[in-house]
């Protein structure tokens, strides 16, 4: 099975009944775990066990981004059998910061970190990644295997990075954390992620990590008036098959 189940959507917090920034990739058996921001383990554990993801991909430090990375750490740590070191690809900072809620258990005894932005090949997933503008260090993402490719801009603020990133996606998964003539470096808007996803020529768009309580449906209407293909509004639980 070829699917992408949506963990979280929210940006920042949490809203109620819903989690921080978060995917689950399954392609042929294996599994990629895409951010894993505040709530999103529950939601992961629900698919799968701790001990069945194959890999980790961290797009940057912010909490609402890699929080749950501690579960999954401890979910690993305790289990009767650890097995082998599970592949983490992350920017700097956010072993640091994942690291720092654990006085006794070391991640690196259950992730073999592997450093953002760079290159990698991911189980059957070529990883290709590049800076994107943000407040902290943040890695864009394009993952392609054969008959699929799906990119995610994460938290990050326009570039032309995305273009190359989002070309001929399958499904483009872009931030659209705000609202209207935003203008800001750090964050993309709805309409900056439609113009971004219609330049790289992306099949789909995406939109999440949403300002908690931000009308979703305003949003999705901004970002169709400068992309002219299927736009979608992510929900917790939601699934794409490919």
């Amino acid at each position: 099975m070829r699917r992408l189940t949506v963990l979280g959507t929210c940006g920042a917090w949490p809203e109620a009944g819903r989690s921080a920034s978060g995917f689950l990739l399954e392609y042929d058996g294996f599994r990629l775990a895409l951010d894993l921001g505040y709530g999103t383990f529950p939601r992961l554990a629900e698919h799968c066990a701790a001990g069945q993801v194959d890999a980790v991909v961290i797009t940057h430090e912010h909490p609402d981004h890699c929080a749950d990375l501690s579960a999954l750490c401890r979910a690993r740590y305790f289990a009767p059998e650890r097995g082998a070191r599970l592949p983490l690809y992350c920017t700097p900072g956010v072993v640091g910061r994942v690291q720092a809620m654990e006085p006794t258990e070391d991640l690196l005894d259950v992730f073999d970190v592997h450093p953002l932005p760079s290159d990698h090949q991911v189980g059957p997933f070529r990883l290709d990644t590049a800076p994107l503008p943000h407040h902290v260090p943040h890695a864009g993402v394009r993952l392609t295997a054969p008959g699929l490719t799906v990119a995610y801009s994460g938290d990050a603020g326009p570039d032309p990075a995305l273009a190359r990133l989002a070309a001929g996606a399958d499904l483009f998964i872009a931030g659209a954390t705000l609202q209207g003539a935003a203008g800001d470096p750090h964050l993309m808007s709805a309409a900056d992620a439609g113009s971004w996803a219609a330049r790289a020529g992306a099949e789909r768009l995406l939109l999440t990590h949403f300002w908690p309580g931000s009308d979703r449906t305003r949003s999705t209407a901004e970002a169709r008036a400068t992309f002219p293909g299927e736009v979608i509004a992510a929900e917790e639980g939601m699934t794409f098959t490919f």
